[in-house]
């Protein structure tokens, strides 16, 4: 190979790298807005949270739609993972859980704010509604 030849192809896997690294990123992380209070004092009204699409884990702040018997003025919701599939279901969650454990595919969640909207009126939330987790700014659950 000629010195010209390997000085272009140095630019070029770059700026292949490059494109690469942004089609990962559009498909798979999603900014969104914070509206409302309810995950205060871990996310404000106004805070930009980056997210990443796919799984998460219980403790995890995740991002799913609003049940659809449920009129919301958002698009999407931000609370708490506190129970997913196979877990047992919290105490104060039981009651509008109606089960002991957690069904396959579903998950309860949480607001850190104790008068925030979750899974006490919105019951199981199912998979298919969650779009991802909180992935920047990490927070950790608030301590009861």
């Amino acid at each position: 190979m000629k010195a010209s030849q390997a000085a272009f192809v140095g630019p070029v896997a770059a700026l292949a790298a490059g494109c690469l690294a942004l089609a990962w990123a559009r498909r798979n992380l999603i900014l969104i807005t914070v509206r409302g209070d309810s995950m205060a004092p871990a996310y404000h009204s106004g805070q930009r949270l980056l997210v990443r699409r796919g799984g998460y884990q219980t403790g995890e702040a995740v991002v799913f739609r609003p049940p659809p018997s449920r009129v919301h003025d958002v698009e999407w919701l931000v609370k708490r993972a506190v129970a997913v599939g196979g877990d047992p279901v919290p105490a104060d969650l039981s009651e509008r859980a109606t089960v002991a454990v957690v069904p396959a595919g579903q998950l309860l969640v949480r607001s850190d704010s104790p008068d925030g909207l979750d899974s006490r009126q919105l019951g199981l939330i199912d998979n298919r509604d969650v779009l991802g987790v909180v992935c920047y700014p990490r927070t950790r659950p608030v301590s009861a």
